[in-house]
């Protein structure tokens, strides 16, 4: 059963701010059957104003909010973004994710493919299917362009609804609550009341979209039915106080019973029912959110009865963090061992060593872990974090392999730019370092890098990497530009 308790929801925002985005192909005939819109795509032009727009926040709310750095949980949102988004109706690459260290219910999206989480999430979603449900709702407000169809009377709010989004977003994701969605709803309250009377049809498309996402992908359409219940006691037994987001979100009968009518009617492809791989990331959140009180999370689990792996898991995860990493380790393989397809057991196992400072061991599992997938980011960083103690070069190499294949991700590059630096390449140091900080939002110290970067690079004779660095100051400098819109 999913519980639900008071959080801020960025949902609306998301309505209101969701700027178009290319659509790949009018929309399928099942969608049609539903009276949902055919949409043309967006021009080039514009989508690329768009992912500078929807990038320069991103970097802002780095800057400002709380991150959840959780590789493994993070890989799993990307991969489930990815296997839901080729039935989105979007098209181009892949949205960027961040997770927020906020363990309210709470995910937005963002205009140029950003989309976010709280860790929260995770732990109130009792399953994969509610958890996608909400990510397929969020595709759908993209996925219809709902702000682009009423641009023409917003265009010049955009940015200082994007600013104020910012704003509640980063105070409600710092602990702010309310406050911070009224802070981000108030600043926009001119351009809200021109598109309230908009906001419950796009809802509707954004459900309907949604629901055949997810039975497109394999997951039962009901499972978004269930999230809306789950909302509605909710606010139940908030009375007269609700959540924000059930305010400016409601769930209201009539959608209730579209859903329900819609759900009944649709055929799930391929049905995909597997919660094991779920329920052990769901566990990875709630044991961060009840760090202190772990029989909470063990709790939390066992009442929406979660796969036996995974609260074996997640006691394994308690004794890792208690000091008990030898008992943690043999739980790991031993589940390995019964569950051999999921990679995400022996990466934890691998980091467990590694946090209890047994780097042979980190290493030799990390690197028989890349054998069976290679290019599997969470092994990959614990792997070259495993290195940069004994084989520096090596951890180098793997890094920049990293951060060319994930650019927009800046972990690989704090990691790359500590082994550049002990491995004596000096310049690529202060380059990484430089993208690290550009990424979080600190573009002016990112500037200053590339300079000393610059400086080394013409000490070591390098006209290759020059250039390079003075091509990156030019679009440090856009970046720079595109944030301060946000000032």
């Amino acid at each position: 059963m999913l519980r639900l308790r008071h959080a801020p929801c960025a949902w609306f925002c998301a309505i209101v701010l969701t700027v178009s985005l290319p659509v790949s192909a009018p929309l399928s005939a099942d969608n049609r059957d539903h009276h949902l819109p055919t949409l043309g795509s967006a021009s080039p032009a514009a989508s690329h104003q768009e992912q500078q727009l929807g990038r320069a926040w991103l970097r802002q709310f780095r800057a400002q909010a709380p991150q959840w750095q959780d590789p493994l949980a993070h890989y799993y949102l990307d991969r489930l973004i990815a296997r839901l988004m080729p039935h989105s109706g979007l098209s181009g690459a892949l949205p960027v994710s961040v997770m927020v260290d906020n363990g309210s219910l709470n995910a937005f999206a963002v205009p140029g493919g950003v989309m976010g989480i709280n860790a929260g999430l995770y732990a109130f979603a009792p399953d994969e299917g509610a958890f996608a449900s909400v990510l397929a709702h969020e595709l759908g407000h993209l996925s219809q362009r709902h702000f682009a169809r009423g641009r023409e009377r917003a265009e010049q709010t955009r940015l200082p609804a994007m600013a104020a989004m910012l704003t509640g977003m980063v105070l409600a994701a710092s602990g702010a609550g309310s406050a911070g969605m009224a802070a981000a709803m108030g600043s926009q309250a001119a351009m809200l009341q021109d598109q309230l009377r908009y906001s419950r049809r796009f809802e509707e498309e954004a459900d309907r979209v949604g629901m055949q996402t997810l039975a497109d992908a394999g997951y039962p359409p009901g499972d978004m039915v269930r999230m809306f219940k789950g909302m509605q006691r909710m606010a139940r037994l908030q009375g007269d106080t609700p959540p924000e987001f059930l305010l400016s979100h409601p769930v209201s009968e009539s959608r209730l019973s579209d859903a329900q009518s819609r759900s009944a009617q649709m055929q799930v492809s391929d049905d995909y029912q597997d919660d094991t791989l779920y329920d052990m990331v769901r566990a990875r959140a709630l044991q961060h959110l009840h760090h202190n009180t772990p029989k909470e999370a063990l709790t939390r689990l066992r009442e929406d009865d979660a796969e036996s792996a995974a609260i074996t898991y997640l006691q394994a995860l308690i004794d890792a963090d208690k000091g008990r990493t030898q008992s943690a380790l043999t739980t790991l393989d031993r589940l390995a061992e019964q569950h051999p397809d999921l990679a995400l057991l022996p990466a934890s196992a691998a980091r467990i060593a590694l946090d209890d400072r047994r780097v042979d061991d980190a290493i030799n599992r990390s690197q028989r872990l890349l054998r069976l997938m290679p290019g599997y980011l969470p092994a990959q960083l614990t792997l070259a974090q495993a290195q940069l103690g004994t084989d520096p070069g090596a951890a180098y190499r793997l890094l920049r392999d990293v951060t060319d294949e994930h650019p927009e991700y800046p972990l690989g590059f704090t990691l790359l730019s500590e082994a550049a630096g002990r491995s004596g390449h000096t310049a690529e140091g202060h380059l990484a370092r430089a993208e690290q900080l550009q990424l979080t939002g600190r573009i002016d110290k990112g500037i200053r890098q590339l300079d000393i970067a610059l400086d080394a690079a013409q000490s070591d004779n390098n006209p290759a990497l020059e250039a390079r660095i003075k091509s990156r100051r030019e679009t440090f400098i856009d970046y720079r530009d595109a944030l301060e819109e946000f000032s």
